[in-house]
């Protein structure tokens, strides 16, 4: 037996080349996702709202309903201001449906109210989470995310089991 030639390879496109980087609209879900959770996580809340669609609405699984860019983002301040300590989102499990461009994340919000992280948190939130947790907590939720054509998140829905989060000790580490 003989094995026959790969078939040629294209000409290479005069309007792109393998050393560019992808268009902003043939990035993945996978790959905007990463970069959302990275965004919160060092609290860059310009490039979370960033990823956002300018009609994009969010639902925090609390009954409210923020439509448009300016409302998540009065949304969020809060957190990015500090208000519940140092957060950090970590990602538990993902499932990803790149052409229905949706996408469900499982994940661990984890809140550091000790030392300096506390500063801006309300001193009774503080005093709370000090007294019966020991400063550092968790609680688990689930993101659903909607994505349009040019990959903004159009829909950011959360679901938790609260009222108020569930917290566990347990869940707290060190940020």
């Amino acid at each position: 037996m003989s094995a026959e030639p790969p078939p040629p390879s294209p000409p290479p496109s005069s309007s792109s080349s393998s050393s560019s980087p992808p268009s902003p609209s043939s990035r993945s879900i996978a790959a905007r996702l990463d970069d959302f959770t990275a965004a919160f996580n060092r609290s860059d809340l310009d490039a979370v709202i960033a990823a956002f669609a300018d009609d994009a609405e969010y639902l925090p699984g609390d009954g409210r309903t923020h439509r448009g860019r300016a409302a998540i983002r009065a949304a969020f301040a809060p957190q990015f201001g500090g208000a519940f300590g140092a957060m950090r989102f970590d990602l538990l499990d993902r499932l990803i449906d790149e052409p229905a461009r949706k996408a469900t994340l499982r994940w661990i919000c984890r809140h550091d109210l000790s030392g300096p992280h506390a500063r801006r948190a309300a001193p009774l939130l503080r005093w709370l989470v000090r007294a019966r947790h020991g400063g550092r907590v968790g609680w688990h939720g689930v993101d659903v995310f909607h994505f349009d054509a040019a990959g903004k998140i159009t829909g950011k829905y959360t679901y938790a089991n609260y009222t108020r989060p569930r917290l566990d000790v347990a869940l707290g580490v060190p940020l």
